[in-house]
């Protein structure tokens, strides 16, 4: 009997034993399948020194992605020209990931150094760049700075948002002819500028003294006064939120006039020229005419209080009064050589004098500046535009336009043939913007980010952005983000910002990141010289986070029709790599201008076929071979990041086939009728295209700024 209850014992302990073995085996995969040993993985030289600038558990995903990188499976496993890489199994990490994988290796740039002199110029620069930007994300992951701004913001505040600013004529010049306003400016503010317009000159420019025999040469006398933006990167031109250019020897007309514009994007707007008429209704259009019409019923309804955007452009006729500014008109009248007060109009002053009909008595002034003489000119911000006057008389009012909040006119400059005595500026706003409600009432969940989806991803779209583009961010998120096919992870777009020269700007954008889910932070310093870094952590992102079969590079002021893009890439065989946009071909470089492009910058007479930057599409293993060469130094930089596609691609063209599609309808300048993408779009435009698409079902553009 003992001996049959121990036999019955004995495979009920080897059961036990063999499920304790089983439970160890399973906690073993377990823990294999979360890749815990990565973190103990030797340093094997592949990360440079920029590797301890990012977040920790950025780090554990780069160092998981030596092994495990994500992309789409090479269509031609035998090509070797670029590495082939495997999508990752596990995705929960990339979920958090605020900042760029893509790595600078400072050891293999000195190292290849000899193997790159006709384009390590754009390498070193880059270098500098990571290496301030280490230091400035250090800045921002470290605690310490973090609880200092948020223990003193008042102190900050009112240490850099003066109420008013006055400067001397002489401390402006040494200032670079720039007044600087550090908050910008809000409803009320003003300034004013005391100066003397000098006497007229020959005009020494070329194209414009060109002169026919026996001719006088052209006397020029204009100066230019405008309220700009931040430089958004180095060496990009500031908006022109306000560009006032008196001209008093006139111009091609011959008479003195005033031209206002915007210049959005290095794009001008539609001039208002004040030519000394007063402006009247029959000198605006009939469809402005038209279009008073159907607004005076809903201003009636509405009122201007709940729809402000609709009474700002509501036309009051008064008189000869049309679309006035604040109740004022655009421009005044000022007394013309050519008035013709003719014997006709004297006899109609007899006769109404007669019969005893009453005339309003009026009172005629000349051009508002003349040379050598001193003038006091102010403008003020009015609740629909700028009111600009001179020596206490009202001239001429601008409406607000490209979608630029007050507070975005942050700088006064003024040059030309004037010389200025004294500036004040007053009713400044004591807030930085930084601080603005508006930014907290955006912040809603209902703008943020959709989780990655487990599986593959069709269409990456990568949108270049800029630290203090809040507002295009916003437009962006409100409108064609808002896409069925994104909301549901078929489609996964994300902005692209590099670190901003000023602390509270990074700051503002890392919160944003954290909150939207929809930023991913490139850290070097930003300049205009280095966006095609951006566009290199675009393809990074693309294939080795996302693992689309598409990556597809835009702006921030560019509206996408998704589904239509999408249709377009699907036009072209899966087992074929793609290059799409509006392309140039045997586009020159230009050698002379503000734009030019040197012999050491491009040897070379052409460029190769490229796509305009705004919008263009390539296909993920074009992306892979992009990144791979960037991670081993053998990939050429130039400043122009839409040239340096087209020049990647072709260089990829010469081992594998690449389909080019060109199509018009990426445009590049503005909006066109059934677009795929239009670029240029204010923040106010971006909203009007996604509410036509929606309720109209028709791709349309929105003409107003």
């Amino acid at each position: 009997m003992k001996r049959a209850k121990l036999e019955s014992v004995l495979p009920l302990s080897r059961l036990r034993m063999i499920q304790f073995l089983m439970g160890i085996l399973f906690l073993y995969l377990l823990f294999m399948s979360f890749e815990i040993p990565f973190v103990f993985k030797s340093d094997t030289g592949s990360v440079g020194f920029f590797a301890d600038t990012l977040p920790k558990h950025v780090l554990l995903e780069n160092e998981a992605e030596e092994l495990y990188t994500a992309s789409r499976p090479s269509k031609d496993t035998s090509a070797s020209t670029y590495q082939t890489f495997s999508r990752a199994p596990e995705r929960r990490m990339r979920e958090f990931k605020r900042v760029s994988g893509l790595f600078f290796n400072e050891s293999a740039l000195d190292d290849s150094e000899s193997n790159i002199d006709e384009f390590s110029v754009l390498h070193k620069i880059a270098k500098d760049a990571w290496s301030v930007g280490k230091k400035v994300w250090d800045e921002l992951e470290s605690a310490e700075t973090i609880s200092k701004t948020q223990i003193e913001p008042n102190k900050t505040k009112s240490e850099s948002c003066p109420h008013s600013i006055s400067l001397s004529g002489s401390d402006f010049v040494n200032r670079s002819h720039l007044m600087v306003l550090p908050c910008g400016l809000t409803l009320g503010s003003h300034v004013t500028v005391v100066g003397k317009p000098h006497w007229a000159h020959p005009e020494d420019d070329p194209k414009i003294a060109s002169l026919k025999e026996g001719e006088e040469a052209v006397l020029v006398s204009q100066f230019m006064m405008e309220l700009q933006g931040l430089k958004t990167v180095d060496g990009e031109d500031p908006p022109r939120i306000l560009h006032f250019n008196p001209r008093l020897k006139g111009d091609w007309s011959g008479r003195p006039v005033i031209e206002m514009n915007t210049c959005y994007r290095m794009q001008w707007g539609s001039a208002l020229r004040c030519e000394g008429w007063r402006s009247r209704a029959d000198e605006e259009t009939e469809a402005v005419v038209k279009k008073w019409i159907k607004l005076a019923f809903a201003c009636v309804e509405y009122a201007c209080i709940r729809l402000p955007d609709i009474c700002a452009e509501l036309c009051f006729i008064n008189d000869v009064v049309l679309c006035a500014v604040d109740g004022k008109v655009k421009c005044e009248k000022w007394i013309r050589d050519d008035d013709e007060h003719s014997e006709e109009s004297k006899a109609a002053w007899w006769l109404n004098r007669l019969i005893g009909r009453t005339k309003k008595v009026t009172v005629e002034w000349p051009y508002p500046f003349s040379e050598g003489n001193l003038f006091v000119l102010t403008i003020a911000a009015g609740l629909e535009g700028y009111h600009i006057t001179v020596d206490g008389r009202h001239v001429t009012s601008f409406p607000y336009r490209t979608g630029f909040a007050l507070e975005d006119a942050t700088g006064l400059s003024v040059n030309g043939n004037v010389d200025l005595h004294f500036l004040f500026a007053a009713s400044l706003p004591t807030s930085h913007p930084s601080f603005a409600p508006q930014k907290h009432l955006e912040m809603l969940t209902k703008w943020r980010a959709p989780p990655l989806p487990d599986g593959h991803v069709e269409l990456f779209i990568g949108i270049l952005s800029a630290g203090n583009h809040f507002a295009e961010r916003m437009a962006v998120r409100k409108s064609w983000m808002q896409h069925k096919l994104i909301t549901s992870s078929k489609v996964v777009a994300r902005f692209f910002v590099a670190l901003h020269g000023r602390k509270e700007v990074n700051l503002d954008l890392k919160k944003e990141a954290e909150y939207f889910g929809d930023i991913v932070i490139v850290p070097y310093m930003d300049a205009y010289d280095l966006v095609v870094l951006k566009t290199v952590a675009i393809c990074e992102y693309g294939v080795r986070t996302v693992a689309a079969n598409y990556i597809m590079k835009c702006d921030d002021d560019t509206f996408i029709r998704v589904d239509a893009v999408m249709k377009e890439a699907r036009k072209v065989r899966e087992d074929k790599n793609l290059y799409i946009g509006n392309m140039n071909y045997y586009h020159r470089p230009l050698r002379h201008g503000k734009w030019a492009v040197t012999y050491e910058e491009w040897p070379e007479e052409e460029y190769p076929p490229y796509a305009n930057g705004p919008g263009y599409i390539v296909s993920s293993d074009i992306a892979q071979f992009i990144v791979a060469d960037f991670e081993k130094h053998k990939l050429r930089l130039f400043k122009m990041e839409d040239v340096s596609m087209g020049m990647w691609v072709e260089k990829f063209n010469n081992s594998k086939p690449v389909e080019y599609v060109h199509s018009l309808k990426f445009c590049q300048f503005g909006c066109i009728e059934d677009y795929y993408t239009a670029h240029y779009q204010s923040p106010r435009q971006m909203v009007c295209m996604w509410d036509k698409l929606q309720n109209q079902g028709k791709p349309q553009c929105c003409n107003m700024r």
